[in-house]
């Protein structure tokens, strides 16, 4: 079943390579995916699928296009275009650390320590927090963390690493813990959002940018802690992390739908015409791969756990992906950017995309993503 499908994703990102151009997938409306200059957060996922499509098939076409990108993110991080956010990490571990795992080219190296570096002055010394969105002292971001920064900290590790520098991992245990403390709930649900004091770090109130209210727990933002805390816990044996991620996949398996893929919200109320998040599955079956190596074969969570990767793995294949439609942009359908905004609530997102390519990769060949060195 897996070889089948990574099939079809050749077939498509082959056909993509020529439709894309040096422009950068998105999100799709009506089938269609919005290309763009390299200028949105979500550009490293099409670079990270090239970069697998490589590894898997050892097509040099696949390898030239992404060597391709990571020029396109060097001029970018030289331009600083629209680098004033957290998601560093989802640009640079996709595209430049990538090379360097597979190649180990030391000028990819050296740009992805750079953005490191990027990501590292969005550090709040005053609040201890790494700031999600906007510029130092923005009246609405100034204080917010958001759950999606997990998938961002391992650039900060992985810096640590590279250099022997304590600061990046000091700052990235920081706020890794002050996301367990806050965006996690006591039943094992999670906030999207959470916003503090800038100034002497208090903390003020949970909340949501994208999902249905700010006590509801969005699909996508309990995918991100699974995947995220399993990936602090490979940096730094805390057992704590470990625990949290086992939590968070727990509370998503256990609201599974029937076809075993997630709505957009696990408290969105439930109709005809309620949104999926595919991608949000695909997030947590890659998250899901990476907790089960750090389990013991008899931990008492791993069954239940493994099961619930294959439920979702094949609700994606079976029922969501793009296979048998040859002339599909994306890989997955019905995924969501954001249903409260509007915003491709249910189509083709590109990161939902590159994980789902990453567990089927993991699954039939045991190739890991880029978010370590192996």
């Amino acid at each position: 079943m897996w070889k089948k499908a990574i099939e079809d994703v050749l077939d498509k990102t082959r056909a993509n390579i020529n439709r894309f151009g040096d422009l950068f997938p998105h999100v799709s409306n009506n089938g269609k995916y919005e290309l763009n200059a390299n200028d949105e957060w979500t550009d490293g996922f099409w670079s990270g699928i090239l970069w697998l499509c490589y590894e898997y098939s050892g097509d040099p076409v696949f390898k030239e296009a992404a060597l391709r990108t990571v020029e396109s993110f060097r001029s970018r991080l030289e331009s600083n275009t629209k680098l004033d956010h957290h998601d560093i990490g989802f640009l640079y571990s996709l595209s430049s650390k990538a090379q360097w795992i597979i190649e180990r080219d030391e000028a990819a190296k050296q740009l992805t320590i750079q953005a490191a570096d990027v990501l590292l002055a969005r550090w709040r010394p005053k609040g201890q927090y790494i700031q999600a969105w906007g510029p130092e002292g923005d009246p609405e971001n100034g204080g917010r963390i958001i759950i999606d920064c997990l998938l961002n900290l391992p650039l900060l590790y992985w810096a640590y690493e590279q250099t022997g520098d304590e600061k990046y991992k000091e700052i990235a245990v920081i706020h890794a813990d002050k996301s367990r403390r806050f965006l996690v709930r006591g039943d094992d649900s999670s906030y999207h959002t959470f916003y503090f004091d800038p100034e002497d770090g208090e903390s003020l109130r949970g909340g949501t940018h994208q999902g249905y209210k700010d006590s509801s727990t969005w699909t996508r933002g309990q995918a991100w802690g699974i995947y995220g805390f399993a990936l602090s816990y490979h940096y730094t044996k805390d057992p704590l992390y470990l625990e949290t991620s086992k939590r968070l996949a727990r509370y998503f398996l256990e609201r599974l739908p029937e076809d075993d893929v997630v709505y957009w919200d696990f408290d969105a109320p439930i109709h005809a015409d309620t949104k999926r998040d595919s991608s949000a599955s695909a997030i947590t079956s890659a998250g899901i791969l990476e907790l089960l190596t750090h389990l013991e074969a008899d931990d008492p969570d791993r069954a239940f756990l493994e099961d619930g990767l294959q439920r979702s793995m094949k609700g994606l294949v079976n029922s969501y992906a793009t296979i048998g439609q040859p002339d599909a942009e994306g890989l997955l359908d019905h995924g969501s950017y954001s249903v409260r905004g509007g915003n491709a609530p249910d189509d083709h997102v590109i990161w939902g995309d590159y994980y789902y390519l990453e567990a089927l990769v993991r699954l039939e060949k045991g190739i890991k993503g880029y978010w370590y060195d192996r």
